[in-house]
């Protein structure tokens, strides 16, 4: 499980995006890239990284599910995940 205060950081991060995501849409479009300069660096796109919703692990990332490899093993074995089955033939 990651530190409870990396996984804070990035929730802040989601919030700053989703915040400031129409005036940076309004800046780019304007071409005013000193307004860009000013806004906060965590407000970027760019500085978001995918991690578990569960453990907030940032590698084996599962974009369909939003969890990490490990979480999704288990959670399919013990059937918490609908329509997903242990492969056998």
């Amino acid at each position: 499980m990651a530190r409870k205060a990396v996984i804070a950081r990035e929730r802040k991060r989601e919030k700053l995006v989703a915040r400031y995501a129409a005036k940076r849409r309004a800046l780019k479009e304007a071409g005013d890239y000193e307004g860009l300069d000013k806004l906060p660096r965590n407000s970027s796109p760019v500085r978001l990284h995918n991690r578990c919703k569960l453990t907030g692990r940032p590698k084996g990332y599962m974009r369909k599910f939003g969890i990490s490899r490990v979480t999704f093993r288990e959670m399919a074995s013990d059937g918490k995940i609908p329509g997903v089955t242990k492969a056998s033939w």
